[in-house]
């Protein structure tokens, strides 16, 4: 598990619970973990690791089955340094990160038949080293970046089922992305560039929620531009199923606050390229991206 903050701990957790040998690459929360073990409170039974199979470097960690990236996207520059001591003839890298230009990175480096991508539809923080809160959700779709009928993103919901977590596997993993993308850009993109704030403050506010629902708009006819067939219908469902959410904390708008990058590139930027690219005009989302820009140099300058 590269990457040992909400996403890594939750899914590596439920996995490792389930007898999977899970090792994890951790940096801040490397002390804790091997002294304390994990802990995760969860709407689904809390449970705890008391032994956790923790590292410091790639390299003592040794080769693997399955890399499961985890750590944001903001960290993939490390990536050419990080996978290659995990790596066997058959090892697989599956990415659980946000956004797009992930699984074109990770080809990359390990060639493009080993990645598979996956989107996490979880609400989950942590808060406190080696502890993770989850509230919501949990369902993980996966995908393979290079479909060779195998079957490698089936076994992968197999093993995922069998932990207890919700997983189900995707012919258009591209197509998947940009479903993602319809809460992603909108809420996290909202939540940064109003300040820092939850879920529920945005649907509270009429013109807040109407922005939401015109960026939602914005996003599925960029998808369709590329030929990706995203429904109308995905910005009633999004904005009611945030809803039950309360005061949701978005990442971006925790990193935001705790003075950590955001993944701008990936969520923002690059949907607003390939849309550009095939004469999809997303004014909405283009100027989202100049308040997330203007907020974010606004902090370094209070700094």
């Amino acid at each position: 598990m590269v990457g040992s903050g909400a996403i890594g701990l939750y899914y590596g957790g439920r996995l490792a619970e389930a007898g999977e040998d899970v090792r994890f690459l951790a940096r801040s929360d490397y002390d804790t973990l091997t002294k304390n073990g994990l802990r995760v409170q969860s709407v689904d039974g809390d449970y705890t690791l008391p032994q956790v199979n923790a590292y410091r470097r790639a390299e003592e960690i040794g080769v693997v089955d399955l890399v499961i990236v985890a750590w944001k996207a903001t960290s993939n520059d490390h990536l050419a340094e990080i996978l290659p001591p995990l790596l066997h003839a058959g090892t697989q890298v599956l990415t659980l990160q946000n956004g797009l230009r992930n699984c074109e990175k990770i080809a990359e480096i390990v060639g493009p038949e080993r990645v598979l991508g996956g989107l996490c539809f979880v609400c989950i923080n942590r808060d406190v080293a080696a502890q993770v809160e989850h509230s919501a959700g949990s369902r993980v779709t996966l995908g393979e970046w290079l479909p060779d009928g195998q079957g490698r993103a089936a076994e992968l919901v197999r093993r995922f089922q069998a932990a207890k977590i919700p997983a189900v596997a995707v012919e258009d993993l591209v197509k998947s992305q940009w479903e993602k993308l319809v809460w992603n850009i909108p809420f996290n993109g909202l939540s940064v560039a109003e300040g820092g704030v939850t879920t529920d403050y945005l649907l509270a506010k009429p013109e807040l929620e109407q922005e939401l629902r015109v960026l939602m708009a914005e996003v599925i006819a960029g998808a369709r531009g590329l030929g990706l067939n995203l429904g109308d219908e995905l910005v009633d469902f999004n904005i009611d199923r945030t809803r039950p959410m309360g005061p949701y904390r978005t990442s971006s708008m925790i990193d935001f606050l705790a003075g950590r990058d955001v993944e701008v590139a990936p969520i923002w930027e690059e949907p607003l390229r390939r849309a550009a690219e095939v004469g999809v005009e997303m004014p909405h989302t283009a100027r989202l991206l100049q308040r997330i820009h203007e907020r974010l140099a606004s902090r370094r300058s209070d700094l």
